[in-house]
């Protein structure tokens, strides 16, 4: 027989009942990834591969929502005007989520609060490159050369991961560098490939297309251990700079607030996705790296990097606005 008391134990389960449902119902419609890129360059094509292979495992459309613009600012406002539910995620790179609030004085939100990671893509590795024409050969002479006379160096923008590693190793290895933003990536390599300025160092799918054609020599990668793509290229800490690690990288970031099980949901499929042979290749062929993980390595990384670059931002004296 059903007691008051039974009855009342019952009343109060539902809720509970009814958010375990809707997490197991986890997605329950469309899902919206937005990028603060435009429709059809690289950026573009990587998420809507990755969001086709998102939407074949979790049974929903997964939609690229392209929001160009203010340095990535209305991407993430467009996220977190959403609700936080995990049906709307961003797509996040280092200067969304590390560089801007050391770089604008003013932002509408705080990344660091306002956002958590789902989970880490993948990463490009930098590699320090010369034109084939250059006498410099290595490292060794490079930074002999570079003691002797300040470089000049390109990248896609001020403020990159490009710029900013750089910045960071000529601190490191005691040199001068003279920056020369351009307005993207390609710009600034053929600039470098025809002189104009001396040496790069940036990322493998801007460079390893003029490495593999022999128009530019990689002197050193800033990453940890040797990449497959450059086994015979040493590594910045290999060469005395112990310290010497950065990537480009993009990842996935939701609204601080959504449910940590829909965020477990996306991770796990996330990750799927990126082991997929389809989305491996592309990432092989761009001489990058896929790091699967789960949400709290990936924000861990985060703020592992927020410590290191936005000091270097604010002593640089770097303002986009």
């Amino acid at each position: 027989m059903l007691t008051r008391r039974s009855l009342g134990l019952a009343t109060l389960a539902l809720p509970a009942l009814g958010a375990a449902a809707r997490a197991q119902a986890f997605p329950e419609r469309q899902l919206r990834w937005v990028i603060a890129y435009g429709a059809g360059g690289p950026s573009d094509q990587f998420a809507r591969l990755i969001g086709r292979q998102m939407a074949s495992r979790l049974g929903q459309n997964v939609v690229v929502d392209n929001r160009p613009g203010g340095g990535g600012v209305l991407a993430t406002e467009t996220v977190l005007q959403a609700p936080a539910d995990g049906h709307t995620m961003l797509m996040v790179d280092n200067g969304m989520a590390i560089y801007s609030p050391a770089l604008y004085a003013r932002l509408p939100y705080d990344p660091d609060t306002a956002l958590t990671g789902v989970g880490l893509i993948a990463r490009f590795p930098l590699i320090l490159i010369v034109r084939t024409e250059s006498p410099i050969r290595d490292w060794s002479q490079f930074l002999a050369a570079a003691r002797a006379k300040a470089p000049t160096f390109g990248s896609g923008a001020v403020a990159s991961p490009q710029h900013l590693a750089m910045e960071y190793v000529a601190r490191v290895a005691r040199f001068d560098a003279t920056h020369v933003p351009y307005r993207n990536s390609p710009a600034a390599l053929q600039d470098m490939l025809a002189g104009s300025v001396d040496c790069m160092l940036t990322d493998s799918a801007s460079s390893m297309g003029a490495i593999r054609q022999g128009q530019a020599r990689p002197l050193a990668v800033m990453s940890p251990s040797r990449i497959a793509a450059l086994p015979e290229v040493p590594t910045l800490q290999e060469l005395g700079l112990p310290d010497a690690e950065a990537y480009a990288w993009m990842g996935m970031s939701v609204p601080a607030a959504t449910p940590t099980t829909a965020i477990g949901r996306l991770n796990a499929t996330l990750n799927q996705a990126i082991a997929s042979d389809e989305v491996a290749q592309v990432i092989r062929n761009l001489s990058a790296e896929a790091v699967p993980g789960d949400a709290a390595a990936f924000n861990t990384q985060m703020r592992s990097e927020i410590a290191r670059w936005r000091p270097l931002i604010r002593d640089l004296g770097i303002k986009l606005d």
